[in-house]
């Protein structure tokens, strides 16, 4: 009986000790990831695509923000709103 108790004790000692060894690793595993979540943390906000605009004059394509809006028309330019749209 006393072989049994002994042989017990070192089997729960052992999966004890493996369970505190785990739970080290693991605790290490999220020390060395935290850094990295951390800069994800700190990046800027994704910006949204913005809406591109065409010029009645010159054709070319750019942001709404750029753009000048004179008569419900979109221009690149105010020198390309005077001229008008090219014929």
């Amino acid at each position: 009986m006393g072989k049994v108790i002994f042989w017990v004790v070192v089997i729960i000692g052992g999966l004890f000790l493996a369970r505190i060894l785990a739970q080290q690793n693991a605790k290490e595993r999220a020390d060395e990831r935290q850094p990295k979540q951390a800069a994800k943390r700190n990046r800027p906000p994704i910006q949204h695509p913005e809406s591109m605009v065409r010029c009645e004059h010159c054709g070319i394509h750019l942001p709404r923000s750029e753009a000048v809006l004179i008569g419900g028309k979109t221009w690149c330019s105010q020198e390309h709103a005077k001229l008008g749209k090219r014929a």
